[in-house]
């Protein structure tokens, strides 16, 4: 049904419960799963966040931790399975999910959603929420604690 799976993760508990999820899919379907870390650009490109780091370290610091990261996520959710690829991007978080969606021709998004709601919601906003309403595919949103969906 779906022959690419994209999960966008920010090594999160929610992004550990998407990968689940993503990875049941997969199962089920034959599906190819395309792992995608984007490091947050905006973020590191505010001097409050960086200080006096140099940019161009900052970077190289943040792409030594994205790989860290992904490569300790793959050893946890991802141990026994060899039907996927990772990537890592630079830039605004859904602008990234979204473009990579089209560029792999992903057929399904599975996404991790923190659930934040009121004050924290319109502080925080919601990458979910943007990539729910401008992919070109669908996206299944999965919540922490949600209930399963899926049978064994």
């Amino acid at each position: 049904m779906f022959k690419k799976i994209l999960l966008p993760t920010d090594f999160s508990d929610c992004s550990a419960e998407a990968a689940r999820v993503a990875r049941l899919l997969a199962d089920r379907f034959g599906s190819r799963i395309v792992l995608l870390h984007v490091l947050d650009e905006p973020a590191a490109l505010d001097p409050m966040f960086r200080g006096d780091v140099p940019l161009e370290l900052l970077r190289s610091r943040m792409e030594q931790f994205a790989q860290e990261n992904m490569d300790a996520f793959l050893a946890v959710h991802f141990s026994g399975f060899e039907n996927f690829d990772t990537m890592l991007a630079a830039g605004i978080p859904y602008r990234e999910i979204i473009g990579k969606a089209r560029e792999t021709a992903a057929g399904l998004i599975v996404i991790g959603t923190h659930g934040r709601t009121g004050v924290e919601h319109v502080l925080f906003g919601s990458t979910a929420e943007k990539v729910v309403r401008m992919a070109h595919c669908p996206v299944l949103s999965v919540r922490l604690g949600g209930k399963e969906f899926l049978y064994p």
